[in-house]
């Protein structure tokens, strides 16, 4: 295991879909899924995150998860459309190391608690997801970004903080996918107001973006989408990920 943060591919999935978003709107497809965990795998990313976002989804869809654990050898984490611990249990004994719970913070504590009893704190992540209302104010958004919560980040994170879990996903909606930077303002709201690990995400757009999170926003590791599937000033699709050298180069170690 790596001394330096960790650095994640944060992948989506939309109706067994690779695909990116641009402030969780307009997925765009980008091939097979499995393919992109394949890469990473001989790339040796440091963690990969699986997020379902299908908006018609019928069940999580086990069938292409199991492939996806038989081709991975690094950690695991999924979240998309978890409603049971039954479903939950599985998905760790597929082997994934973490479950990714966003709405169902909201909607379904009972559940948390008994993922939280289950598996350990350890295992289990919460995702914010921020976005500027129409007055400009930062508010937490749930089910993919649609849903205002109407509640501040700090104010919504300490009420997780009460479920026991053990990480933090803070995610900026506004920059999701456009690749012009975290905000740092935002993760360092988060980092300073929790003891709990933080992952930064939403903006990179390169390895300086992933060190500022690190150094300026306090952000004990990073993930990131865009940056890890496209290349080059014409967004090709290219899935690529970091050497050792090059996060020495910027700091990040």
């Amino acid at each position: 295991m790596y001394s330096r943060p960790r650095i994640i591919p944060c992948l989506l999935i939309e109706d067994g879909n690779l695909v990116k978003t641009k402030r969780f709107k307009n997925p765009t497809y980008l091939g097979d899924p499995i393919n992109a965990v394949k890469i990473f795998n001989e790339e040796e990313a440091d963690e990969l995150c699986l997020l379902d976002i299908s908006s018609h989804r019928n069940g999580i869809d086990f069938n292409l998860l199991e492939d996806i654990v038989s081709e991975a050898f690094m950690p695991l984490a999924y979240g998309g459309g978890i409603t049971s611990i039954t479903e939950a249990k599985r998905l760790y004994r597929m082997g994934f190391e973490k479950l990714i719970f966003n709405t169902t913070l909201t909607t379904n504590k009972k559940l948390i608690e008994d993922v939280v009893s289950y598996a350990g704190a350890q295992s289990v992540v919460a995702s914010i997801d921020v976005k500027k209302n129409l007055f400009g104010k930062e508010e937490c958004y749930i089910d993919c970004g649609k849903k205002n919560t109407k509640k501040k980040c700090v104010e919504y994170l300490k009420e997780i903080e009460l479920l026991n879990v053990g990480e933090i996903f803070i995610n900026s909606i506004d920059n999701d996918g456009m690749m012009n930077g975290f905000n740092l303002e935002l993760i360092k709201s988060v980092t300073i107001n929790t003891n709990l690990p933080v992952i930064a995400c939403g903006g990179a757009g390169g390895l300086e973006d992933l060190d500022a999170a690190i150094k300026k926003g306090g952000a004990h590791a990073v993930a990131a989408g865009s940056m890890f599937v496209f290349y080059g000033p014409r967004k090709a699709v290219l899935i690529n990920y970091p050497k050792e050298n090059e996060l020495k180069s910027v700091g990040i170690y």
